[in-house]
């Protein structure tokens, strides 16, 4: 069965998450499923790590929270922003797209 897979961002909000995420005086690490399977190791470097290569491959991307004092602060950002995502038990994960038939919540 071939899935079919619909954006829910583009690159303003992908910069918009990038620089949010970059002006946190605790950054958050993140890693990325690719939309050829691969599962990028967690990185810390929000500015040019995250934007190498371009945002079109991102299915989405976890962000990974320390405590309950950085999820907070951490959420603030990404509700400010209004990115599509769901809380995981270790932070964040925002799409880049969803499957047919899949829905979300915006953060």
């Amino acid at each position: 069965m071939l899935h079919v897979l619909n954006p829910v961002m583009n690159n303003t909000k992908w910069n918009e998450l990038r620089l949010g995420m970059y002006g946190l005086a605790q950054t958050p690490a993140w890693s990325t499923l690719s939309t050829n399977g691969y599962k990028s190791r967690p990185d810390r470097e929000w500015y040019y790590h995250f934007s190498i290569g371009g945002y079109a491959d991102i299915i989405h991307v976890d962000i990974l929270v320390e405590n309950a004092a950085h999820r907070e602060t951490v959420r603030r950002v990404l509700q400010h922003i209004h990115v599509p995502g769901e809380e995981t038990p270790e932070g964040f994960r925002v799409f880049g797209y969803l499957q047919d038939g899949q829905a979300a919540d915006y953060l």
